[in-house]
C-alpha cells in the first residue's frame, strides 16, 4: 500500500494545529470521544506550545473511508496513526497527552519511535481492564464479556446507560448527556470493534519498555480505571510521576478541567 500524503493524513484524522509555541503538544482523546473533549484544557497551553488536536479514525470528523478492520484490530494501528501525524507535521520533542485508552496508544507510539517524544501525560490510564493473576484491573472477565455483549446487541442503549456511569458526576447530568451524545455520534460498527480492542487489551508488558518520562493523572474516584490501576502504571514504568486529582469519574478533561490543567502545568514546570 502506498504511503499517504501529508494532506491525506491530516484529512484522515481531522488534524488541527494551533498555538504560538514551538514545542508540540498532542492531545489524544479516549474511547467514544473526539478532540472536542479537550476544549476546556488545550487553550491553557496555546501560549507556550504548538497544540495538535486530532480524531481517531471513526471518531469525530475523521475520514471513515480510511478505516480498515485489520489495521485497527489492535491499539498499535491507532499508535501508528499518531506517528504518521508526527511525521507529516515534522514534529520533534513532543509532549503526548493521552486520555483513557489513548494513554496506552501513547505508550505504544513512544515505544516504537522514542526519539520523537520528550514526555507522556496519561489521564486515567489502564494497561489491562481485567483482573488477572493477582493484578487488579477493576473488572472480572465475565464483567467485560457482558459489557461487550450488551454493547454489540444495543449500542445506543448501552451508550445511554453507560456514559453517565463512566462520567461519574450524577449531580451534573449535563456531563453524562454530553458523553452519551458523543458515543452516539460514533459509527456503531467502528465503536463496537474499538470497544473489543480496548477492553480486551493487555499492555502491561509495554509499560516496562517505556523509556520516556511520564505523568499519570488519576481521579480520586474512577469506575473505569481505579486508583490502584493508575498506581500500577506509575510503578511499572521507569520514570513516572503520579498525581491524584480531586475529581470523580473517568473524564476529568470535561468534569475537572482546572485540576487537569494544573496537574499538567505543574509537571511541565517541574521538568523544565
Amino acid at each position: 500500500m502506498a504511503a499517504l500524503s501529508k494532506e491525506e493524513i491530516l484529512k484522515r484524522n481531522n488534524v488541527s494545529v494551533q498555538g504560538s509555541g514551538s514545542q508540540p503538544m498532542i492531545f489524544a482523546h479516549g474511547y467514544g470521544c473526539d478532540q472536542n473533549m479537550w476544549r476546556y484544557v488545550y487553550p491553557a497551553f496555546l501560549d507556550k506550545y504548538k497544540v495538535i488536536l486530532f480524531d481517531h479514525v471513526g471518531a469525530g470528523n475523521s475520514d471513515e473511508s480510511y478505516y480498515k478492520k485489520d489495521k485497527y484490530d489492535s491499539l498499535q494501528g491507532y499508535a501508528d496513526d499518531i506517528l504518521e501525524i508526527c511525521a507529516a507535521l515534522e514534529l520533534q520533542n513532543i509532549i503526548l497527552v493521552g486520555h483513557s485508552v489513548s494513554s496506552m496508544i501513547a505508550v505504544l507510539a513512544a515505544n516504537k519511535e522514542p526519539s520523537l517524544f520528550s514526555n507522556l501525560i496519561m489521564v486515567g490510564p489502564s494497561p489491562c481492564y481485567i483482573n488477572k493473576n493477582g493484578y487488579k484491573g477493576g473488572f472480572e472477565q465475565e464483567d467485560i464479556d457482558e459489557l461487550l455483549v450488551a454493547l454489540d446487541s444495543n449500542y445506543l442503549g448501552w451508550s445511554s446507560n453507560m456514559a453517565p456511569v463512566i462520567m461519574g458526576n450524577p449531580d451534573r447530568p449535563e456531563l453524562g448527556e454530553e458523553l452519551t451524545n458523543s458515543f452516539c455520534r460514533t459509527n456503531p460498527e467502528i465503536a463496537k470493534h474499538f470497544a473489543n480492542v480496548t477492553f480486551l487489551s493487555d499492555n502491561r508488558e509495554d509499560l516496562k519498555s517505556l523509556s520516556i518520562p511520564a505523568l499519570v493523572i488519576q481521579c480520586s474516584e474512577d469506575v473505569i480505571a481505579p486508583q490502584e490501576v493508575g498506581q500500577y502504571v506509575c510503578n511499572n514504568t521507569i520514570d513516572s510521576k503520579f498525581k491524584l486529582i480531586n475529581a470523580t469519574g473517568h473524564c476529568p478533561n470535561l468534569s475537572a478541567p482546572e485540576e487537569t490543567i494544573d496537574a499538567i502545568k505543574t509537571y511541565l514546570e517541574e521538568i523544565s
